[in-house]
C-alpha cells in the first residue's frame, strides 16, 4: 500500500544527536525514537523525520510527514496497549540499525510479540530521511508478556531487549 503526503514547506529544526554518530550519540538517538514511539502520539514522532521521509513498513510505503502521522494513527487504533523496546545493532556515519520488540493485543484480547529490525538514514540536521522496517508477529498468552510497565517511556531501571532474553 502507497501512502503519499505533500512536502511541508517550513525549514525543520535540528534533532540532535546529530550524524556522524558516535556510539553515545546512536545510543542516545535509538532511546529517543523508542520514547516518542511509546508515548502513541503520532505527530509527535513524525517530527523526528524529514518532511519527505520515506519508508517501508512491512508492505507499506509511506511518503511524508501526514502520511507518518496517518500511519501511525491507523497502527494505534489496532495495536491497543502497545509497548516498545529498540535497541542499537550497528552505527556508520548518518546511518543507524536497531532491532526491536513490541507487545500489542486487538481489540478481541489476543495478546501479540512483534520483532523485527530497522536501518535508519538521516540528514544533517539530525532528521531520519528513510525508514526500512522488517517485522515478525508472534502471537503469545498474556501471562507470557514480558514488557510489563506501565504504559508510556519504559522506565530507565527496566530492562531492554537483551536483558529480557528478546
Amino acid at each position: 500500500m502507497a501512502i503519499a503526503a505533500s512536502v511541508e514547506q517550513s525549514p525543520p529544526a535540528a534533532r540532535p544527536p546529530l550524524p556522524p554518530f558516535d556510539r553515545e550519540g546512536a545510543l542516545r538517538k535509538v532511546r529517543l525514537a523508542e520514547d516518542a514511539w511509546n508515548t502513541r502520539e503520532p505527530e509527535r514522532v513524525a517530527l523526528a523525520y524529514t518532511p519527505d521521509s520515506r519508508w517501508r513498513n512491512r508492505s507499506d510505503f509511506l511518503v511524508g510527514r501526514a502520511a507518518i502521522v496517518t500511519f501511525l494513527k491507523q497502527k494505534w487504533q489496532r495495536e491497543l496497549g502497545y509497548r516498545l523496546v529498540k535497541e542499537l545493532w550497528s552505527f556508520d556515519g548518518a546511518r543507524i540499525a536497531v532491532r526491536f520488540a513490541y507487545e500489542w493485543h486487538n481489540s478481541g484480547g489476543a495478546w501479540f510479540r512483534s520483532y523485527g529490525n530497522e536501518n535508519w538514514a538521516f540528514d544533517a540536521q539530525g532528521l531520519m530521511a528513510s525508514r526500512h522496517v522488517s517485522i515478525n508477529d508472534l502471537a503469545i498468552a498474556e501471562h507470557e508478556r514480558l514488557i510489563l510497565w506501565p504504559q508510556g517511556r519504559r522506565p530507565d531501571d527496566a530492562p531492554g531487549l537483551s536483558a529480557l532474553g528478546l
